[in-house]
């Protein structure tokens, strides 16, 4: 059996695995009639928002869709390209909706379970993270397996143009939903602290705040939908990547497959080894949350390299490939990927000494507590960038060859491959944290004991943390897939140049049109920022009035006696978010275009920049409000005064700064470096 059909079996497992879990989780208690009440209006606001979003999503799929069908086919576009392109948007919005489906339906089981006990509430939890993880990696496999198997059984460069279809559709739907979600949360999640905690005085998720359901289901198009996204398109880049690397550097001998296979195969084992993990993720008490959750991916890694090692020694690949170059650039990507979640661990949990530092500065009021929280996130990004350098220099080292072909590129794509291979569990270890917090907000709106909302909290402490190393994970993988994918564009125009006689490109720096490129890819993640931070801004700004003015005129909201109108609230962020998204979408993919039309040398300008600058700001913003998230959750375990205090306060208003740098712009950041690229990939036959 060929790798592609491995892959394929491999792909149908995971989907196989999702479902089990699904309804294994569905044959859990739902709890009472509040908490099926309470929960179901977060589905149903959840489900409102991902029609709404996936409406408006649909309009540009099509659109972008008939002018690629419509194009040359010569120019590597056509009908071929227009059917990945719509194949990979449906696939990838397809997983975030049954990832987020499940997600809200598992959180009132959660908290069901957790009236048993802590163990039974991860197991709930887990399984739903689990449901998504498997959801992208099986989908994304699959449309790759199919793709490249209708169009480049060959496994040639020409027939691999036609699958970057699949990763541009990936991607496209990836930056909205990132974006829209990530508005959409933050715009709620703000409007509730601001009003709720600061100025009315109330609980987090306390029942009489309008906002909370709509933060409930921000949790979930943001963190599950947005998120699932997100690494659906670094997975399906860089595998894709890779193969075209491969197709591209060894495209005269005749054992480039094994080369190009290599990636399918990894893989398909990683998925095997992600199954295998969850079989480890068991605790009995809260003390063991964490290292559970980390047992279960270090199983899942060792597992992964042990069947990549057997793959690089049995399989047949050019001469002059050493297999075992080829595994540790696979375990370069691999070990880098689980190093930057534990700095990331280290700068964002609330037991290190960073979150600390933002607490005790939280004594002298905000302004400190905002200085100590941007030194944070800004110091975080010294170590993370210094170990995606490491596994570069590893990966392309690997591939060096004295007096031959050097294919160092190409292990660069593999060790993002490596990275991303056990994605199935690390997202599920991601994506459960949401279904924590929400199982909270039950136990909080439900009124349910204090024991219960003692062990969902704890759940979702561990869950702030691995949000914070997911996020780590993904810009970690995306700069890697970023730049195999730059790798790619420079190769294959290097390529469609000589076919015309044109000379290679020049990417010197003495090369004027390639500096204004780098320049300008420089300022677009700024902007990006700028225009996603202000997005947030001014959604949570409506929220607030919202907020105010039902506390202001329904009699009886703070008595308990009258009832808040939560559906306005997840009106306001949901309108909010999709009128917001257009321009920062419209950005990422039209500046790629507009650059290269003009000149492929500042094309390639401007995906440095980007790359560059994008992947430092992302680690940047998503650390500082991870560390100011957390800062806030150590004040209100006690430290400081607790909950209430003038610290405590203090600190609601610096995790108000981080929401929209945690949640929206900074993870966004790194889907714009990718899909600039793939944009400048699938495009670069027009420019040339």
């Amino acid at each position: 059996m060929t790798p592609l059909y491995v892959a394929g079996a491999a792909a149908v497992a995971a989907l196989i695995f999702a479902i089990v879990k699904y309804f294994a989780i569905m044959k859990q208690d739902a709890g009472d009639a509040k908490m099926q009440e309470i929960s179901k209006q977060v589905q149903e606001g959840a489900a409102a928002f991902l029609k709404a979003e996936y409406t408006w999503l649909s309009l540009f799929v099509i659109a972008v869709g008939a002018a690629i069908f419509f194009s040359d086919p010569a120019q590597g576009l056509g009908q071929k390209t227009a059917i990945a392109f719509v194949s990979g948007a449906a696939a990838s919005a397809i997983a975030g909706y049954f990832g987020m489906h499940t997600a809200t339906r598992a959180a009132v089981r959660t908290t069901q379970a957790a009236r048993t006990g802590l163990s039974e509430a991860l197991d709930v939890s887990f399984s739903s993270g689990i449901v998504m993880g498997m959801s992208v990696v099986g989908l994304a496999l699959l449309g790759i397996t199919i793709f490249v198997h209708q169009y480049a059984p060959d496994f040639s460069a020409k027939g691999l143009e036609y699958v970057l279809g699949f990763s541009f559709g990936a991607s496209s739907i990836a930056l909205f939903a990132r974006v829209g979600g990530g508005i959409f949360t933050k715009a709620a999640d703000v409007g509730a602290d601001l009003v709720g905690k600061v100025e009315a005085g109330i609980p987090e998720d306390d029942p009489r705040n309008p906002a909370t359901i709509a933060d409930n289901v921000g949790d979930n198009v943001g963190d599950v939908a947005g998120m699932g996204a997100d690494l659906f398109e670094s997975y399906v880049g860089s595998i894709v990547a890779a193969m075209t690397l491969a197709a591209i550097t060894f495209k005269d001998d005749p054992n480039m497959i094994g080369l190009a296979m290599l990636p399918l195969a990894v893989a398909a084992v990683g998925i095997f080894a992600s199954i295998a993990g969850t079989f480890f993720v068991k605790a009995a008490d809260e003390h063991h949350i964490h290292s559970a959750l980390f047992r279960g991916m270090i199983v899942a890694s060792l597992a992964a390299i042990a069947g990549s090692a057997v793959l690089c020694f049995t399989m047949d690949f050019p001469e002059g490939v050493n297999g075992m170059k080829l595994l540790i650039a696979i375990v370069s990507g691999v070990a880098v990927g689980v190093l930057i979640g534990k700095v990331t661990e280290y700068y964002t949990s609330t037991e290190t000494k960073p979150v600390h530092t933002i607490a005790n500065k939280s004594e002298t009021g905000a302004a400190t507590n905002i200085i100590a929280g941007l030194a944070v996130g800004m110091r975080s990004v010294a170590l993370s960038v210094l170990l995606i350098c490491v596994a570069i220099y590893v990966a392309n080292w690997a591939g060096i060859v004295e007096g031959g072909l050097s294919y160092g590129v190409y292990c660069v794509a593999l060790a993002a491959v490596g990275m991303l291979s056990t994605l199935g569990i690390s997202l599920g270890v991601d994506a459960y944290g949401p279904v924590a917090d929400n199982a909270g907000g039950l136990a909080e709106m439900a009124e349910l004991p204090p024991e219960v909302r003692e062990r969902t909290d704890a759940l979702d402490a561990v869950g702030n943390t691995t949000a914070a190393i997911g996020k780590g994970f993904a810009i970690g993988s995306a700069a890697l897939t970023a730049l195999a994918l730059f790798a790619a564009f420079q190769l294959r125009a290097d390529e469609l140049l000589a076919a015309k006689g044109a000379a290679a490109l020049n990417f010197s720096l003495t090369n004027t049109e390639v500096l204004i490129g780098l320049l300008l890819g420089g300022i677009l993640p700024f902007l990006f920022a700028a225009l996603t931070m202000e997005a947030v801004g001014n959604a949570a700004q409506a929220m607030v009035e919202e907020v105010r003015r039902q506390f202001r005129e329904i009699p009886g909201i703070m008595e308990g006696t009258g009832k808040p109108d939560a559906a306005r609230c997840v009106k306001i962020s949901t309108d909010g978010s999709l009128k917001q998204m257009v321009v920062p979408g419209l950005i990422a993919v039209g500046s790629p275009i507009l650059v290269g039309l003009w000149s492929i040398a500042a094309l390639g300008g401007l995906l440095a920049g980007a790359l560059v600058t994008g992947i430092m700001m992302a680690i940047f913003m998503s650390n500082a409000g991870g560390a100011w998230d957390n800062a806030k959750k150590y004040i209100e375990g006690g430290a400081h005064g607790g909950k209430n205090s003038e610290p405590h306060k203090a600190a609601v208003v610096g995790d108000t700064v981080g929401d929209p740098f945690k949640d929206t712009s900074g993870p966004s950041l790194n889907i714009l470096v990718k899909l600039m690229t793939v944009v400048g990939l699938v495009f670069l036959p027009w420019f040339v």
